[in-house]
């Protein structure tokens, strides 16, 4: 006499080809989600004082540092993927055209001790749409 262990051939192979597809709809909807972050349209700065600019007066701006600064960097980490910055106000100040920004800067594949990692730096600011700091408070 044979036990079955209640598990069937025929009802494992539904099972699986489920996982199959789960599996790749997750994956699909990952790649999806990398794709839609990657595809900000970014300007080519030599500084951040461009985007600072902007982001103080529109809100946001995105942009590629290049130049001798993002030679240096790259040449420091041996890195040579594009040096991504991001900066979106926070808040708006008194001082008409400024804000307190959030600027975020990063490298993937940097060189570390030994180590190749992304590198992620963020801080935050307060600048005005003219270029210049906001006036102190009186």
């Amino acid at each position: 006499m044979t036990q079955h262990t209640g598990t069937s051939r025929s009802t494992r192979r539904p099972r699986a080809f489920a996982a199959l597809c789960l599996a790749l709809c997750l994956a699909i909807g990952a790649l999806q989600s990398a794709t839609a972050a990657s595809s900000i349209d970014r300007i080519a700065v030599t500084e951040v004082k461009p985007l600072l600019m902007q982001a103080a007066a529109q809100g946001e701006a995105h942009g590629i540092l290049g130049g001798p600064g993002a030679d240096y960097v790259r040449r420091k980490f041996d890195a040579t993927t594009p040096i991504e910055i991001d900066v979106r106000r926070m808040h708006t100040l008194p001082q008409a055209g400024c804000g307190r920004l959030e600027v975020t800067t990063r490298q993937r594949n940097v060189l570390e001790n030994g180590t190749r990692h992304d590198e992620v730096l963020t801080y935050q600011l307060s600048f005005c749409s003219d270029g210049h700091f906001p006036e102190p408070a009186r």
